[in-house]
Parts: C-alpha cells; sequence; structure tokens
C-alpha cells in the first residue's frame, strides 16, 4: 500500500523541523566560536579556526547526511572556478573602495592578511581545502540556508542565510571583514538559491580562499609599521 499523502507530508514537516532545529543550535554555536576564533590568543587562530569547522561543519552532516556525498565533478570544478573569479574580481574593486574611503580600512584589511603569516603557506591552504572552506559551505548553505528557503521560500531564505553569515562576522570587531563577509556570502547564497550544487560552491570557497588569502591578495598586504 502507498503511503498516504498526509503521512508524507507529515514526514516532510518533520524533516524540516528537524533542520531547523539543527539550524538554530548551529548558529548559536557560531557566535560564541567565532568570537573565541578572532578574539582569542592569535598565534592559535588556524587551529581555532579548524576547530570551529570541523564543529559546524559536522553538525551540518549529521542533520543531513546526503551532503556528504556531494559531487565534484567536471561541471562543479568548472562552475566553482568561474564563481570564485567573478567574486575576486568584486574583491579587487571592493579593496579599493574600503582602503579609500572607510575609516580604518586599510590598517583592518592589513590586519586580515596578516593572519597568512601565523602558520606555513602550505599548512594553511590544506586546512582551508580539506576542511574550513568545505565545512562553511556545508553549514552555511547545506544546512542554515536548506532550513530557511524550506521555511521563508527560496530568496527571502537565500537573503536571510547572507544576513546571518555577515552577521556573525560582527564578533571579530573588524568592519572591513564584516563587509567582506557579507559581500561573499552574499555571493554564495545567491548561487546556491539559483540551483547551483554545493559541490561547486565547496569548489568555489576553497579557490577563493587560497588565491585572495595566499597567491594573490586584492592590494598591499604588509602590516602598518612593517
Amino acid at each position: 500500500m502507498r503511503p498516504s499523502r498526509a503521512g508524507a507530508a507529515n514526514r516532510s514537516r518533520g524533516r524540516s523541523r528537524r533542520l531547523e532545529a539543527a539550524a538554530v543550535l548551529g548558529l548559536a554555536a557560531a557566535v560564541p566560536a567565532f568570537a573565541a576564533t578572532f578574539r582569542g590568543p592569535r598565534d592559535r587562530f588556524w587551529s581555532r579556526m579548524t576547530g570551529t569547522g570541523l564543529m559546524l561543519g559536522g553538525l551540518a552532516l549529521v542533520a543531513r547526511p546526503g551532503l556528504g556525498q556531494a559531487r565534484i565533478g567536471r561541471r562543479e570544478v568548472g562552475l566553482g572556478l568561474a564563481s570564485a573569479a567573478v567574486l575576486y574580481g568584486t574583491f579587487k574593486l571592493g579593496d579599493r573602495f574600503a582602503r579609500r574611503f572607510v575609516p580604518g580600512g586599510d590598517d583592518q584589511i592589513r590586519d586580515i592578511y596578516s593572519l597568512r603569516e601565523l602558520a606555513p603557506r602550505g599548512e594553511t591552504a590544506a586546512r582551508l581545502v580539506a576542511i574550513i572552506g568545505p565545512a562553511e559551505e556545508l553549514f552555511w548553505r547545506g544546512l542554515v540556508q536548506e532550513a530557511l528557503m524550506r521555511r521563508y521560500g527560496r530568496w527571502t531564505g537565500a537573503a536571510m542565510a547572507a544576513a546571518a553569515y555577515s552577521a556573525v562576522h560582527v564578533t571579530t570587531g573588524n568592519f572591513t571583514l564584516l563587509g567582506a563577509a557579507g559581500v561573499a556570502g552574499a555571493h554564495w547564497c545567491v548561487l546556491y538559491a539559483a540551483g547551483v550544487p554545493i559541490g561547486a560552491l565547496i569548489v568555489s570557497h576553497c579557490a577563493w580562499d587560497v588565491w585572495i588569502f595566499l597567491v594573490q591578495p586584492t592590494g598591499e598586504v604588509a602590516t602598518a609599521g612593517a
């Protein structure tokens, strides 16, 4: 006997409620986790960032086990690299604006880039590609945005997810980083809402992280007084 439509609808609502509960739990954990990551002892930044990624990414995989089977083939790689290139171009323009017009923008950008000196470049790249980048997409798009889109609709949910991704960076105390997170988050949230698969977004996030942070920063990166 086929299951009734009512029964299927109840199971769907149940899954959505569990997804929402996991997203709320994750957001509640993300705020203090990001604060500890960016406000704690600087020499431990990459270890804390990796730990935060493991925690939030792990929660997303528990809440949506199917995320662990995200496909990354030629199509996903192509889409991911193209979207990373577009985002990098956006940041090139944003870097010039922030350094010129945002009070303290130049120092804040240099402070962000100084984090790349805290560990060997190869180690940092490995953390970004193996854990941090994928975990952010699994959590922010695969869990948080998915839960919001199911409840509020595709584009409203995407806007709310982008706002949440930006807002959690308030804890960093870096206005320029907050703005950058808002732009990057909106970019990936729009793509996910438009149907770009999570595998392509993981490629995009990882490629963008490594390129803009380690390979080709958007401008001068030496710290003031160096």
